[in-house]
């Protein structure tokens, strides 16, 4: 089996989460990935606990399907070979601060003097240009300017998400970009750069709440896990824990109310379209609230999906992980590494129906420099034995 992106060479300067987040998709796809890594590792290297075989769990989660090897980017000769690798690549990789490149002798127009078809894909907290352009950035500082934990939460102090979604938007965004510029050298064979902003990448998750918000002038507020625009669309919690309802529709509506014997709500003037459910929410919430708490998540979980409604429980990373779902769909697999024994991975999002990956062929996160000699010796920097 031919993988898409077989043939493709990619220099991954990149540390962290972002870019490495990006780097790993195209490795996953075929895409040859040489990390270059300074004497000292990948920052994530260190970042634990937890470690497993003497790797932090951090790295090895966004590392597979590379080639690490030890380059230092401010010893000359090393960056000599950096330019011999990048003269043979297809897409640079790198998410330090902007100007650092230049300042290295490896910016963009130094890179295309290289290869004059070189896709450089930037990844930076505010992009190359703009007052806030050399500013360090990290993934909480843009939840916090993105306007996103000023409406998570319940109210009060301000709330980011869970997860570092600044970090790994970008890193998809840097996916569609190179995705794009290479389909782009299909038809015109030219340098391209690719810039990246973790604010941007998370403005781009507004959608309807910056639609709300240029239409009315007015900030969205934090309504917990409720949705400004439908209602009932939100958690509630049953006897034993919490599940999730989203009435998406008057139709659903009349067939949630069905399935609870509760027809006059179809017909309530409170009640019957989205409008009216949205305006009176603070009657609607508390009625089903009261209802809900009488019997526990799996009896709620049965009768609305019977019916047909969509729902489904708040699961804990436990209940997620042993789900037959997250089996059936082949989202988590294992890697040999030679330390850490068998390493958990969570697959790509992307699955081709007529051309599965075959995991057993990806290759474990590797130790730091694993590959150095190998890959000055494939790419003809070193003379071969």
């Amino acid at each position: 089996m031919t993988l898409p992106f077989e043939g493709i060479r990619i220099i991954d300067m990149s540390r962290i989460l972002s870019g490495p987040y990006c780097t790993m998709f195209f490795g996953d796809m075929g895409a040859e990935v040489v990390k270059i890594e300074p004497p000292q590792g990948d920052d994530t290297r260190k970042w634990g606990p937890p470690f497993v075989g003497g790797e932090s769990a951090y790295f090895l989660s966004v590392n597979r399907n590379k080639k690490s090897v030890v380059l230092d980017l401010k010893n000359r000769a090393d960056r000599d070979i950096i330019e011999q690798l990048i003269s043979q690549a297809d897409v640079v990789v790198e998410n330090f601060r902007p100007g650092t490149l230049d300042r290295l002798g490896l910016g963009f127009k130094s890179l295309v003097n290289l290869n004059p078809d070189i896709i450089l894909a930037s990844i930076s907290g505010f992009g190359q240009t703009g007052s806030y352009r050399d500013e360090p950035g990290y993934d909480v500082i843009a939840q916090g300017m993105s306007g996103m934990m000023s409406i998570t939460g319940e109210g009060g102090m301000p709330v980011k998400p869970g997860l570092s979604l600044a970090d790994v938007s970008a890193g998809m965004w840097a996916i569609i970009g190179i995705l794009t510029a290479l389909h782009r050298r299909q038809q015109e064979r030219s340098p391209q750069w690719i810039d990246i902003s973790l604010l941007e990448s998370m403005m781009t998750f507004h959608t309807y709440a910056a639609g709300n918000y240029f239409a009315t002038g007015t900030n969205p507020s934090p309504l917990g896990n409720a949705h400004p625009n439908i209602c009932p669309y939100q958690t509630f919690l049953a006897q034993d824990g919490y599940f999730n309802l989203a009435i998406g529709n008057d139709r659903l509506w009349g067939i949630f109310c069905r399935s609870l014997g509760h027809e006059e709500w179809i017909t309530d003037s409170r009640f019957r379209t989205n409008q009216d459910r949205v305006r009176h929410r603070d009657v609607l919430v508390p009625i089903l609230e009261d209802l809900f708490e009488t019997q526990p998540v799996s009896y709620w979980q049965r009768m609305l999906r019977r019916a047909k409604v969509p729902t489904g429980p708040v699961y804990r990373f436990s209940d997620l992980y042993r789900d037959p779902y997250v089996t059936e769909r082949e989202m988590v697999f294992s890697l040999d590494h030679p330390t850490a024994n068998q390493v958990p991975q969570v697959a790509s999002g992307v699955k081709f129906v007529n051309q599965p990956l075959d995991f057993k062929k990806f290759t474990a996160p590797p130790s730091l420099g694993q590959h150095t000699t190998q890959v000055l010796k494939e790419w003809g920097v070193l003379p071969p034995d």
